[in-house]
């Protein structure tokens, strides 16, 4: 497995398999891979002939007073996974050399940007946009691969990649979970033992509200309700939003009449963690 710093190596590298028409596939992150990340990568893997994986610390996505000096690293860990799975290609650049002197380009969304994680962190998919776009321009892949943990991000990606006519298949991939049911993130090493016990209240609470629904609970209201008391009985959480949007606008809905999200953010003391599922009609 290879490992490039610079942009001109990547692309020359990436123009060689395709002349030899091989598919890449793309698997963006921003390191500290745990088995989230690996899940995108086998399917990464299993659906192309070569897999890049970046890993960058993406400063445009970080509000300032958010985590970015502190957000976990560990390049080490992280190549012995690409390895493991069979990726061919870490891409791994500076902040200087993804955004060079004087850089001024941004990638602006609205309408899927405001509500959910967009209304607490109002510059974060400014960011998002503008790094994925940077990611498809350089690499160029023929799939791209994101998790449904962040889901609107997911979202935005595919609307992005059909606003622009940028020729890139995004694949969404399952959440991926611990035993006890909290969905994998790199934030989750911020956790005490303590505060790892408490964060399962997330999930908790998200398997009540989908029985609610199951069972013909199709007004957003108690559904909400039963999230909301769920997580107030948890003396560490604090909650930052709980909505139901619908699939396409990711505007709140009233009731549940076609296909939902269902996505919360909460904070367990300090961290900030995010959990979410799709009710489909």
């Amino acid at each position: 497995m290879v490992v490039i710093d610079t942009i001109d190596a990547i692309r020359k590298q990436v123009n060689e398999w395709k002349k030899e028409g091989l598919s890449v596939g793309l698997v963006p992150t921003m390191g500290y891979l745990h088995q989230g990340h690996q899940s995108l990568m086998e399917k990464a893997v299993e659906e192309n002939d070569k897999v890049v994986v970046s890993i960058f610390v993406n400063p445009l996505q970080f509000g300032p007073k958010e985590d970015l000096a502190i957000y976990p690293r560990d390049f080490h860990r992280d190549k012995e996974i690409c390895e493991y799975v069979g990726a061919d290609l870490i891409f791994h650049p500076s902040a200087d050399i993804m955004y060079n002197k004087g850089f001024s380009t941004s990638v602006n969304m609205s309408g899927l940007t405001e509500n959910l994680c967009g209304k607490s962190r109002p510059t974060h998919f400014i960011g998002v946009c503008t790094v994925v776009n940077k990611l498809f321009n350089i690499v160029t892949p023929d799939r791209t691969y994101f998790g449904q943990k962040d889901a609107q991000q997911l979202f935005i990606i595919k609307r992005m990649v059909r606003d622009l006519n940028i020729n890139v298949e995004i694949v969404g991939c399952p959440i991926i979970r611990e035993e006890d049911g909290l969905a994998k993130s790199s934030r989750n090493t911020y956790l005490s033992d303590n505060e790892r016990k408490a964060a399962t209240v997330l999930s908790k609470s998200l398997i009540k509200a989908k029985n609610l629904i199951k069972n013909g609970i199709s007004d957003v209201e108690p559904v909400l309700n039963i999230i909301k008391e769920t997580i107030e009985c948890e003396p560490l959480a604090k909650i930052d939003y709980i909505n139901i949007v619908d699939i396409d606008s990711l505007q709140n809905v009233d009731s549940i009449e076609r296909s939902v999200l269902v996505a919360i953010a909460v904070y367990i003391n300090k961290t900030r963690l995010i959990d979410n599922f799709i009710y489909e009609v």
